[in-house]
């Protein structure tokens, strides 16, 4: 059965996140713990701060991001919840 993806049925928005956290986050300490959590260079990790790119959004990112700044999930990610409407 093929997978029917109207927007009724099926809502996604990507989050993204604030201008707060992507500027608490750009220095090289941080760099380097994103690096490690989601198994990437230190490049990519830049690259992902300027696009502000949701792999930024990943689980273990969003772990990193909440211990080193202290921010909440609120301050963190701006954006809609991903909805799936059954």
């Amino acid at each position: 059965m093929p997978l029917n993806k109207s927007s009724s049925e099926l809502n996604l928005s990507i989050m993204k996140l604030s201008q707060k956290a992507l500027q608490a986050i750009n220095n090289p300490a941080t760099r380097r713990r994103l690096m490690d959590v989601l198994g990437c260079t230190e490049f990519t990790i830049s690259r992902y701060i300027q696009k502000n790119s949701d792999n930024l959004t990943k689980a273990a990112a969003l772990q990193v991001i909440r211990e080193i700044t202290g921010l909440a999930d609120s301050e963190i990610l701006e954006g809609p919840l991903k909805k799936l409407s059954q």
